[in-house]
């Protein structure tokens, strides 16, 4: 066979280094499940119309099974000259059917690598969107096993008022769930054929996309042959949920750390899930969450860089587009990894809930409740705030402790001085999605239904 797709319009074979860049095999050989799907369907829509017949179409598909079992088995032998993995399946699927040959009728590299591609995407955001909810179910699992501990909750890293353990790592759970909404809505626009798009004009042959959609069991097809080619929104739209992704869970990651160094000391991590130093003995660090932060940056990287590889292309098809796989591949790569490391970090975490209790116990907390005390006896809020905020600078200043200046003031006494003690602060945000732990048991609920649903 000749070295490549397009050897007749050139007298000669392409340099080395035209090769070396052009070639796309070492990266895009995974799909070669997506690529023999669609040239099954695809041949298998060129007999319905007629061009091919039915022993050549069994030909082709059963020669399209030998390399795949090839490919997989690890015996398949590449070429110097499959400069991808369309090219490799092609070349060998026609030494083992002379009705091979045919297979590329009506058919482009341009449409044929969108739609390996969309097959691609739509089971990586699949099985992506498996591993978020088992992460999920995760801290599910901890939420409830977490009962009435709670913590200080933070604003600007600074206390701020105390919530249940459950109810922070639902939060988690919550902005995970936007994360499987918007993997979803992208699937919605991935599951698109373009197989008879041609290169770019479509074809003067009689081919029936809807067909070929059908056998691929996509959901609909291209619109416009120029758009369909040239469309890669949504490798895009896959970037950008999976960089959003990745920024939750170093949001995740953040926390995690915060919690398990010696100053805060919330969390006790699993031997399993954390390392060592090389020179100091006492070090338990916990680098599958620094790593879990530190990959966001990689992901970003990879939405930005493409975007700006889709910025200045005319249509339809040009060369750039080769730059889709490598980003997205090592973007999913990259989710999968981090979503399997965290969650077993987190299902083997110890809560150090005693030390989470002393931390969010300080009178001071409890200071919003003091003054909502007073604005359910009438005050308004800002005057509440008002009176509040002076006997909290006084307590400061050493002029007597936050519950005996309380205690002793005409406007609030003991009875919201009780407001002070350790654990009642954390009882009195009982509005939907609080932080007590009787809203939360409301929550849990919403959040195992969402789980089920």
């Amino acid at each position: 066979m000749s070295s490549t797709l397009w050897h007749g319009r050139f007298e000669g074979g392409p340099s080395e280094a035209l090769q070396a860049l052009n070639d796309s095999l070492p990266f895009d050989r995974r799909m070669f499940r997506e690529d023999i799907a669609g040239s099954r369907a695809h041949v298998g829509m060129l007999c319905d119309v007629g061009l091919l017949t039915d022993a050549e179409r069994d030909g082709v598909v059963a020669a399209l099974d030998t390399v795949e079992q090839e490919i997989e088995s690890e015996t398949f032998e590449f070429a110097v000259n499959d400069e991808d993995i369309h090219t490799a399946v092609e070349r060998r699927v026609t030494e083992l059917e002379p009705a091979g040959a045919k297979m590329h009728t009506g058919r482009s590299r341009n449409d044929q690598v969108a739609t390996d591609v969309r097959l691609w995407t739509r089971g990586a955001i699949d099985e992506v969107s498996e591993l978020i909810v088992r992460l999920q179910r995760t801290l599910l699992a901890s939420a409830e096993a977490a009962g009435d501990a709670y913590l200080p909750g933070y604003t600007h890293l600074q206390q701020a008022q105390p919530v249940a353990l459950s109810h922070h790592l639902l939060a988690h759970g919550w902005a995970l769930a936007r994360d499987v909404d918007r993997l979803a809505d992208a699937r919605r626009r991935v599951d698109i054929s373009v197989l008879g798009a041609g290169a770019l004009a479509g074809s003067s042959l009689p081919l029936d996309p809807e067909k070929t959609a059908e056998y691929l069991g996509l959901a609909g097809v291209f619109e416009n042959s120029l758009d369909g080619v040239s469309d890669r929104d949504f490798v895009a739209e896959t970037l950008f949920a999976l960089a959003l992704l990745g920024v939750h869970l170093s949001r995740v990651g953040e926390e995690l750390i915060l919690w398990a160094s010696s100053e805060f000391a919330f969390v006790e991590l699993d031997d399993g899930f954390s390392t060592g130093s090389s020179m100091m003995p006492q070090k338990k660090n916990p680098d599958i969450a620094e790593l879990a932060r530190g990959k966001a940056g990689r992901l970003i990287g990879h939405l930005t860089g493409f975007l700006t590889t889709l910025k200045g292309l005319p249509l339809t098809y040009n060369k750039d587009m080769q730059e889709d796989k490598e980003p997205l591949f090592d973007a999913v790569d990259t989710v999968r990894l981090t979503l399997l490391a965290l969650d077993g970090m987190i299902s083997t975490i110890h809560f150090r809930t005693e030390r989470m209790a002393e931390a969010a116990s300080s009178p001071y907390a409890a200071a919003t409740d003091l003054a909502e005390w007073l604005v359910a006896r009438g005050m308004p809020f800002r005057q509440a705030h008002a009176v509040v905020g002076e006997k909290v600078r006084t307590a400061l200043a050493g002029e007597g402790s936050l519950s005996d200046l309380v205690a002793a003031d005409d406007q609030l006494g003991p009875e919201a001085a009780a407001l002070l003690e350790p654990g009642v602060s954390v009882t009195r945000r009982t509005t939907r999605g609080g932080g007590s732990p009787a809203a939360v048991a409301d929550q849990i609920v919403r959040f195992r239904a969402r789980l089920d649903g």
